[in-house]
């Protein structure tokens, strides 16, 4: 009976951690990021402080589950999408986790607005953690697919612009050079711009900046990465 009894504790007690979080992400759909507040939640739900404080005891902590949950979402939907295109074919593995990403934006626009938008004033994120192993896990799976299309696309890099180790964060450039030891800081800073360019029309779109200009956003974001594909010398 014991055992039922933790059993089913255990699992009111995640449902309810999975309510706090959604009411956390309501609050800032409707306020910004300085809306979302313990007690704020705690009255949503009919909860006492006290009661809420024993399942996240600062604000800091709600936001740092949130955005662990939150990034692990937008990887698995990417990673499954690039896993479904063979490994050989890296235009369409990077057009697959492009396409992923801004379909999970447009279903979770309040999450993509906390991991890539909207900073959450006097946040100051842990160094280690779920959250920060799932922003590792989406920036290793994009410089690897960098790295699988650097052969085609390092014979068009070529603005004269020579990069070096030292021009990136300490932590990025150890991060590479670990897991991706043939690669050059130049694929580094293509990364970047990759992702530049696969984030730019979603996060138009996610805060509104398109509905007024274009009909349909989906055709301006497919011709993007189809033109994406092209400049790193792949078939779309």
């Amino acid at each position: 009976m014991s055992e039922q009894i933790t059993r089913r504790r255990t699992r009111l007690r995640a449902q309810t951690s999975a309510e706090i979080k959604a009411i956390a992400l309501k609050l800032m759909a409707d306020g910004g990021p300085n809306a979302i507040s313990l007690r704020a939640i705690a009255r949503e739900m009919g909860m006492t402080a006290g009661a809420i404080y024993s399942y996240f005891p600062t604000r800091d902590d709600l936001i740092t589950a949130l955005v662990g949950d939150v990034y692990a979402s937008a990887v698995a939907a990417a990673e499954s999408a690039r896993d479904a295109v063979p490994e050989g074919d890296a235009g369409g593995r990077i057009l697959a986790w492009a396409g992923a990403m801004r379909e999970w934006a447009l279903a979770n626009p309040e999450g993509f607005r906390l991991i890539y938008g909207d900073p959450v004033p006097g946040y100051q994120p842990p160094e280690e953690g779920p959250g920060k192993d799932a922003e590792l896990r989406a920036c290793s799976a994009l410089i690897g697919l960098v790295a699988a299309a650097w052969p085609a696309a390092r014979t068009l890099q070529s603005d004269g612009r020579e990069y070096d180790w030292a021009d990136f964060g300490p932590s990025l450039a150890a991060h590479v050079r670990a897991d991706f030891p043939d690669l050059p800081p130049a694929a580094v800073a293509l990364t970047l711009r990759v992702w530049g360019r696969m984030h730019g029309l979603v996060a138009l779109e996610i805060y509104g900046h398109l509905s007024a200009l274009i009909h349909d956003p989906a055709t301006a974001y497919r011709d993007e990465m189809h033109d994406l594909i092209a400049s790193l010398g792949l078939n779309p």
